[in-house]
């Protein structure tokens, strides 16, 4: 690289305010450099399919969910931590960047960090890079989210010893071994916070025999969720479409149902945890029995959980301060000093670790 084009990208730096992004399935967060984060929004967004046009993006198109005239359609563009539509992610992107890019009275594009699942494609990667210069980026880099988790729960990943964190996503839970600022072995699972809503909208159908919503579902799994059932005795009431008649009806559910409901999801997280710990070398495997593993992302919060998992695992297990922001705390950091993270990035070739299983 020349000296006129070192200089121009210091310049760029300077006077461009850089952007991280938490892609998730289930909610968005932005953080700007030197503001800390702006937006924390649901990764929802409300179509006209007439004209093609936004209608809303976030919690506006959220409260829309499942209240909408044919012609307007409510969608998640991201599917499982990856981007299943293209061209509504790009507009979702381009709509947030810009509502972010209108505070900051600079007209210089931003560059743009990214957050990614460990085990997403070739493929996905860069559709995860196209969105985002498609919506306004000039430069664009990705960070694998468990790396990005670790670093905002402030875990010593740049030294030589060995960091364990499991981020329970809302599409996707991954499981990685950290040190020395690279991925020890890892694994990403398909099973997280929408997967326990479409367990328990499945189990209140069998066991109800209603049909009930992805939000109402949701609402059941925070209010009642929890791995130890021991003096449990919440319930609450929750409404849907009988299966026979086709008419309304309202039901009670106990926390107890909510625990049947997700059990066999959570079994899969704790046997994929065994599998990693099992791959895992005898030395870094020593660290983390000192130091723990640690517990980020939204299903960090279920309650019971931490025990549950340390219990089986015979690990301490720690639940990371303010789980459902480590992913973006984390990408603040390195956007902050993108200097001193260079190596903790994807490259521009999209190739992932090696160890990834």
């Amino acid at each position: 690289m020349s000296f006129f084009s070192n200089y121009l990208n210091k310049f760029l730096a300077t006077v461009s305010t850089d952007i991280a992004i938490d892609l998730g399935t289930a909610n968005t967060l932005v953080y700007v450099k030197g503001k800390g984060i702006v937006l924390n929004e649901p990764t929802i967004v409300a179509i006209n399919k007439k004209t093609g046009q936004l209608v809303a993006v976030g919690q506006e198109a959220k409260t829309m969910q499942g209240r909408t005239p044919q012609h307007i359609e409510v969608v998640r563009p991201l599917v499982d931590g990856v981007i299943s539509d293209f061209e509504v992610t790009e507009e979702m992107l381009g709509y947030l960047i810009n509502k972010v890019h209108a505070d900051m009275r600079t007209f210089i594009a931003p560059r743009i960090l990214v957050g990614v699942p460990s085990g997403i494609t070739n493929v996905e990667m860069r559709a995860a890079r196209d969105a985002a210069k498609n919506a306004g980026a000039r430069e664009v880099f990705l960070i694998e989210e468990p790396m990005a988790a670790a670093i905002g729960a402030k875990l010593p990943i740049g030294k030589a010893v060995g960091n364990m964190i499991i981020d329970i996503g809302g599409g996707t839970t991954d499981i990685a071994v950290i040190s020395l600022s690279g991925i020890v072995v890892a694994k990403n699972l398909r099973v997280a916070g929408d997967h326990l809503n479409a367990s328990i909208t499945s189990y209140v159908r069998d066991q109800f025999k209603i049909y009930v919503g992805e939000k109402t579902a949701e609402e059941a799994k925070i209010a009642l969720a929890a791995v130890e059932q021991e003096g449990n005795a919440n319930e609450m009431v929750i409404r849907g479409r009988d299966v026979m008649t086709g008419l309304p009806r309202e039901v009670i559910i106990t926390a107890r149902d909510i625990h049947d409901a997700i059990a066999n999801q959570i079994e899969v997280i704790v046997e994929a945890t065994r599998a990693v710990l099992e791959k895992t070398p005898p030395e870094v495997l020593a660290d983390i029995m000192q130091r723990g593993i640690h517990v980020s992302g939204g299903g960090a919060l279920i309650p019971g959980l931490a025990s549950f998992l340390e219990e089986a695992l015979q690990v301490p297990v720690i639940v990371v301060p303010d789980p459902l922001r480590a992913v973006v705390r984390g990408a603040g950091i390195v956007i902050e000093n993108l200097d001193l993270y260079e190596e903790v990035l994807i490259d521009n070739e999209g190739e992932l670790s090696p160890q990834l299983t």
